[in-house]
């Protein structure tokens, strides 16, 4: 900043009226809020692909792999919403992600708790 400071008069001009005016101080504030937003805004508005053409050309276009994550993704969700609505305990899926394992089974089967291996005994 010293190197602003040293070299921009517009910058020390800056510094010393914020500084000084507290409505100078709020206004440059909220220039610098409200004016990104109102572009980005804008923005996302002119980009936005939400139209009914183009999502069904997509739709029609998708390949079959696509078509399937959709599908799981999808019972996936409601299967996490299923489980949020009826207040079920969860923390079994997140100690399942943590050991690296996923509900791949009948989804509505927890993973129980892994038990100890078993040695068989050898006979001499």
């Amino acid at each position: 900043m010293s190197i602003l400071w040293e070299k921009s008069s517009l910058w020390r001009w800056m510094v010393g009226k914020t500084r000084d005016s507290k409505p100078f101080f709020f206004g440059f504030a909220g220039c610098c809020v409200v004016v990104p937003c109102v572009v980005g805004y804008y923005v996302m508005q002119i980009t936005n692909t939400q139209h009914q053409n183009l999502e069904s050309q997509l739709r029609q276009n998708a390949s079959p792999d696509t078509l399937m994550m959709g599908k799981v993704n999808k019972e996936r969700l409601g299967e996490f919403l299923g489980e949020l609505q009826r207040k079920e305990d969860t923390n079994d899926r997140y100690v399942a992600a943590l050991k690296g394992e996923t509900l791949t089974r009948n989804p509505y089967m927890r993973i129980q708790p892994v038990t100890a291996p078993t040695t068989p005994k050898v006979d001499n």
